[in-house]
């Protein structure tokens, strides 16, 4: 009966984080840090860093993946679908929402001048993030050495094939100081295959049906699913991607759309990868509105499914993997390199903003007000789409 308690109350936090964490992965790492580790102690703030490297490691959304995985770590795959699901919906449902809207209504203007104080004050949520994860797992010189490398190359080589590199190269270069980690008695790791397995047979029988077929909702599906495979970085990432094959190649949207959509996002909590939902419906507005739903799920799914198959292949032996001295010292630089990382983000998201007073203001203001402060997230948030409507 307690975990059954337990189990509610956790999803009812996740409810609350989907319906309240703006800013994308990076500012989601500290809503999660707030709620789930200080006020609830589903986990320790190592363990939920860990995880979130050991995502950015991996293909796909990133905060969607780490907290599906911790969902795994308190009950298992049913809870973690579930995690899943109900992260996922508020946004998915929104985006769908909107692309339905416009698709009957192009010729209307849609307005989102009253989100223009939310992205820098993403900025300042993500600045509390690289403060919060810098103060936690820099702790050595090597350390201090790899979060400035990583950050450096970031923020000059901003490539999603480059992130994962970087956290590579971090852990092997740490993974040299093994010798001060602790001897641990090491149990057999025994690697389960049925979520590799699954994840490669989907993308298979995905591209097969969809290329046999020709049947425009497989094909949206595989298109997504491969691109859920292959992106890293989150889903800043993910947005040229699908412009080139969705506006430019396919021309399933126009630009305007696209960009659109796109806005409308920023102003949304929740996964941006869920802007895939959007994409999805609008591309199948010639099938009616029944064609239009069919098209965000394809959207959806394709997009959420390929990562968490992922995540849950690899979290079933990652703790037996963990206790090799070996790879208990390449943490220390994994966590460095995702803290560099961390800071190029807020630099990389505050780049495109007007360079202006309020916007620099807005930023500042935002992180002392979370670090000096006990004002909740989703309270300031508020505050600053009142203030784009009434301003």
């Amino acid at each position: 009966m307690f975990k059954r308690v337990r189990y509610y109350i956790f999803l009812r936090d996740v409810m609350v984080l989907a319906v309240t964490a703006f800013g994308g992965p990076q500012a989601h790492i500290a809503m999660f840090l707030d709620l789930l580790v200080k006020k609830r102690g589903y986990l320790s703030e190592e363990d939920l860093i860990e995880l979130n490297a050991l995502c950015q490691v991996l293909p796909g959304p990133t905060s969607t993946q780490t907290i599906t995985a911790i969902g795994f770590r308190l009950g298992g795959p049913n809870l973690a679908y579930l995690t899943l699901l109900i992260w996922m919906i508020p946004a998915v449902t929104i985006m769908t929402i909107a692309a339905i809207t416009i698709s009957n209504l192009q010729e209307q203007d849609i307005s989102i001048e009253f989100t223009k104080f939310i992205q820098p004050m993403a900025v300042g949520f993500v600045a509390y993030a690289a403060m919060k994860i810098t103060m936690k797992v820099v702790k050595s010189a090597t350390a201090v050495i790899l979060m400035i490398l990583s950050m450096l190359a970031a923020l000059f080589y901003p490539s999603p094939y480059l992130f994962p590199i970087i956290l590579v190269v971090a852990g092997l270069i740490s993974s040299g100081k093994y010798k001060a980690q602790p001897i641990e008695k090491k149990d057999e790791i025994k690697i389960e295959w049925a979520n590799f397995i699954l994840w490669a047979g989907v993308f298979i029988l995905a591209a097969v049906l969809g290329g046999v077929t020709k049947y425009l909702p497989l094909r949206l599906f595989e298109n997504f699913y491969r691109n859920g495979s292959l992106i890293f970085g989150g889903g800043q990432v993910l947005i040229p991607f699908l412009y080139t094959e969705f506006v430019e190649f396919k021309g399933y949207l126009s630009s305007e759309e696209f960009l659109s959509g796109y806005a409308l996002m920023q102003s949304l909590p929740g996964p941006v990868f869920s802007f895939c939902a959007y994409v999805g419906s609008l591309s199948m507005r010639s099938f009616g509105l029944g064609g239009e739903i069919i098209g965000a799920l394809a959207g959806a799914l394709g997009i959420f499914l390929p990562g968490v198959f992922l995540i849950f292949f690899v979290i079933r032996f990652w703790d037996g993997l963990k206790k090799y001295r070996r790879v208990k010292a390449s943490l220390e630089g994994i966590n460095a390199a995702s803290s560099g990382m961390v800071i190029s983000a807020a630099v990389l998201m505050f780049l495109p903003l007007e360079p202006n007073y309020i916007n620099f203001g807005i930023t500042i203001g935002t992180f002392l007000i979370l670090t000096f402060t006990k004002l909740p997230s989703p309270i300031l948030i508020i505050i600053g789409l009142l203030a784009g409507i009434l301003i």
